[in-house]
């Protein structure tokens, strides 16, 4: 056993910094989002169907989607959020510590504190967006079609009438129909909101755990505390900005003679003006319940991957 341990840690030491950074933070990203895919189904639903299933309420959404779509209804979408949030998690993570490391560097006499994560997670959260924005843009779209009972057969069964049938068709027709453009519909108020999004979950996550008393700094419980302050305190701040983005990537399936979404601060006017302002929080209290357990398990098995892969901690890069 021990002679294994010694050949495991041989092998990763000889794995570059980043690609190690990139692994915990993808494996991370991916296990958080999994465990949560039903309720961003909810959520997305709530965000761009809002007269349909606002009225049946949460639970009422959840009966519907699993009457009339099943089990699997609640992760349509989640392969290409899966398949988003792998490298968009390892590259947010990875490029958070190599931003971080390049600020101390460029800037010797920064601070080392809580303006060091802000500027750190704006830059990674950013960079992470452009590189996946498609795949994001996909997993709505597919989140977004509905089974409605009208499309059930005789025998129950769901007659298979979905625009998109799966990621690959998605891209494919997203782009015939807008080219590149069409690719990064809504990437704007995507960036509004996860520039101060991802600085201040890194910047309220760390900050919280430098007042961790020492012997509980490794702690599993103390990681889950801190990141699921960390997420809802950084989702509640941008959460408008989302359900901008969300009604942009969909506005293409929607059958309504309302002005087109253009321009992140005019759609927003204009969804308060329409839907009222109410709309621009639709499903904040599914994200709560979503948001605590995700960046808890992301934050969590980021660190636990960190430790595993024998990242050296800041204080010994240092």
């Amino acid at each position: 056993m021990a002679a294994e341990a010694n050949q495991r840690e041989s092998m990763l030491d000889h794995v570059p910094l980043f690609a190690k950074e990139l692994l915990a933070g993808g494996l991370a990203g991916g296990f958080a989002k999994t465990v949560v895919a039903p309720l961003e189904r909810v959520k997305i639903l709530f965000q761009t169907r809002r007269t349909e299933f606002h009225s049946t309420g949460l639970s009422g959404s959840v009966s519907r989607i699993a009457k009339t779509e099943g089990l699997l209804g609640f992760y349509r979408g989640n392969g290409a959020s899966v398949a988003r949030i792998i490298p968009y998690a390892g590259l947010h993570y990875m490029s958070y510590e190599e931003y971080r490391r390049w600020i101390l560097q460029a800037f010797p006499n920064v601070w080392k504190g809580p303006t060091l994560d802000l500027m750190a997670g704006s830059l990674s959260g950013g960079t992470a967006v452009l590189f996946t924005y498609p795949l994001d843009l996909t997993r709505t779209k597919l989140a977004y079609q509905v089974v409605s009972p009208t499309k059930l057969n005789v025998l129950g069964m769901v007659n298979n009438e979905q625009v998109y049938r799966g990621i690959r068709d998605c891209l494919s027709k997203t782009y015939k129909e807008g080219g590149i453009r069409g690719l990064y519909r809504g990437v704007a108020p995507t960036l509004f909101g996860i520039f101060p999004y991802a600085g201040l979950k890194f910047y309220f996550y760390e900050e919280m755990k430098r007042h961790v008393p020492e012997d509980y700094k490794k702690s599993i419980m103390a990681k889950l505390t801190c990141g699921s302050v960390a997420g809802l305190l950084g989702q509640t701040f941008t959460y408008p900005l989302e359900v901008v983005r969300r009604q942009m990537q969909v506005q293409k399936l929607v059958a309504s003679e309302e002005a087109e979404l253009k321009g992140t601060m005019r759609s927003m006017v204009l969804i308060a003006q329409k839907q009222g302002w109410k709309t621009l929080f639709s499903g904040l209290s599914i994200n709560y319940i979503k948001v605590v357990p995700s960046a808890a398990i992301g934050f969590t098995v980021y660190d636990t991957m960190k430790s595993w892969l024998r990242v050296p901690s800041r204080d010994e890069e240092n």
